[in-house]
């Protein structure tokens, strides 16, 4: 008959299947669980606890139980913290063997409603030389004490959760660890998006997309607002992730403005201000955790930080879109007045010597005179028909939308020449049939038509030569004359250069252009973007 004192096979194998799955665990509640019914079976013990050291290792932190239902539980209240025979395993960290708890001088008793235990096993778990809790077995069953193969079980039993319980905690660590580089690495990621957004993207809409997706990866937010300041209140400029259906192009009025008036929930919802050089800006708004709950304290200064950064980038952004807004207007303006000039200078003058020509054949009786007079207003009116139509061309040439750039271009080299007496050749390299967007085909006709205009008009050239190609996506245009040409750091507004610019710059293109007393060239480079 064996030893009640010497494991068994039986127990041993047991012993060994539960230290295979112990060890694998790397949830710590579920691995705690485990042992606490593992121990239970190896020992026939009716409840099992496992009592876990607060920091100092002078009382029980969580106190985990197995056997005893939730209703005994809520009866006996208050779990315990280490007193009594519990006491003794925290000061004296070796395996104890107890016929009667009741019995030891050193027990404190039990609460009311607590269950009756007579028998009790405990051991330390001990990780690395230090313990870290104890495992209490009572109950025997058959009402008979623990013996010492019990004991022995309970203590490898022991030793595995302390080797898994080490494992765990440092899967856990290492967890965290991990989580903490990835959040450093999106903290980069967000912190470099926006400096490269402060350094190049003056595009608005661009910059608070950046701000919203990037943001919000940066606090593991469910979702991401952007509300700028505008005359009246904020409105909602931009959004991620999961965001009220609707709610981009919301506005909030400035008097008792809250983000409660857009559903959002305050108890969850980060708040924090954009502000730049003391003015501000509006806010960013993170909607709770990923996943659920609400962002924490750690994650306000870390928003803060980057609203400092983003409102930085909203400013420029702001700063060149009037900066662009004030070009365009100017663009414009020049427009008008070049179109009034040539108004003023051409046809006006026309049509007031048709006038004189007329009121000097009116004043007359001899029918030839008259004839004579309404012969050449009617061949001036011609002119001034031909001159207007040209205009009207100008402002939409009707050839680049019906024959495509190239017709159009020929077209203008071709009155160009005529009108001012100036040698125009051209060289025009396109793909046949093939249209573009139609931003791209006019800036490209606009740009060809400003620089033959400076040529002819402001460097009394005689000669100007276009070519235009296109090779590999990209369209490139360079028009070179022989004027007397400008000082392009004390250029005016007459040349146009700004507009022509512009406009270029709008479509993510080049433009290029050098001047001297030998002539002039203009080169753009746009993309080619196909219809």
């Amino acid at each position: 008959m064996p030893s009640p004192d010497v494991l068994d096979e039986e127990r041993l194998r047991r012993l060994i299947d539960a230290g295979r799955s112990v060890v694998s665990e790397l949830d710590l509640e579920s691995l705690l669980r485990r042992v606490l019914e593992t121990a239970t079976e190896v020992t026939g013990a009716r409840y099992a606890a496992v009592g876990i050291l607060d920091e100092h290792r002078v009382e029980l932190e969580r106190f985990l139980t197995e056997g005893i239902e939730a209703e005994a539980h809520h009866a006996i209240g208050d779990l315990p913290r280490g007193r009594g025979i519990l006491g003794v395993l925290i000061d004296d960290p070796r395996p104890l063997r107890l016929k009667s708890v009741g019995d030891d001088p050193r027990s404190y008793g039990f609460p009311p409603n607590h269950p009756p235990m007579t028998t009790f096993l405990g051991a330390p778990i001990a990780i690395r030389g230090e313990v870290w809790g104890n495992l209490y077995l009572t109950e025997k069953a058959g009402g008979e004490p623990f013996t010492g193969a019990d004991e022995e079980a309970t203590v490898v039993l022991a030793e595995w959760a302390a080797i898994a319980i080490d494992n765990a905690r440092l899967y856990e660590g290492g967890a965290r660890r991990r989580g903490e580089l990835e959040r450093a690495v999106r903290r980069l990621e967000a912190s470099m998006a926006i400096a490269r957004a402060v350094g190049g993207e003056t595009d608005l809409s661009r910059v608070l997309e950046l701000i919203v997706t990037r943001g919000r990866a940066l606090v593991d937010a469910e979702g991401l607002l952007i509300l700028l300041r505008e005359q009246g209140g904020l409105l909602v400029a931009a959004t991620a992730g999961d965001v009220p259906q609707g709610i981009q192009g919301s506005r909030l009025s400035s008097r008792g403005a809250s983000i409660d008036q857009l559903g959002l929930d305050p108890a969850t919802t980060l708040t924090v201000p954009l502000v730049f050089r003391g003015q501000s800006l509006g806010l960013l708004a993170a909607l709770g955790r990923r996943g659920g709950g609400a962002l924490d304290a750690e994650d306000e200064p870390l928003l803060a930080g980057f609203a400092a950064s983003a409102a930085t980038a909203v400013a420029t952004a702001r700063s060149v879109e009037e900066d662009r807004l004030r070009n365009v207007m100017q663009g414009a303006e020049e427009e008008r007045g070049r179109w009034a000039r040539e108004l003023h200078d051409e046809t006006l003058q026309g049509l007031g010597a048709l006038k004189l020509v007329l009121s000097a054949g009116r004043r007359g009786d001899d029918p030839a005179r008259l004839r004579e007079a309404v012969d050449d207003a009617v061949e001036q009116l011609e002119g001034e028909i031909e001159g207007l139509r040209s205009l009207i061309r100008e402002l939409r040439p009707a050839a680049l939308d019906e024959l495509g750039p190239a017709s159009a271009i020929e077209d203008l080299a071709t009155r160009t020449a005529v009108r001012h007496g100036v040698e125009v050749t051209t060289e025009l390299e396109l793909r046949r049939g093939v249209r573009h967007a139609n931003e791209v085909e006019l800036t490209l006709y606009r740009i060809i038509q400003e620089a033959l205009t400076n040529a002819v008009k402001h460097a009394r050239a005689d000669r100007v030569q276009i070519s235009v190609s296109e090779r590999e996506g990209v369209l490139r245009a360079r028009i070179e004359d022989d004027g007397g040409g400008f000082d392009l750091d004390a250029q005016t507004s007459g040349f146009g250069l700004t507009g022509m610019r512009e406009r270029v710059a709008l479509l993510g293109g080049r433009l290029e252009v050098s001047s001297s007393r030998i002539g002039t060239a203009v080169i753009a480079t746009l993309p080619a973007r196909a219809t």
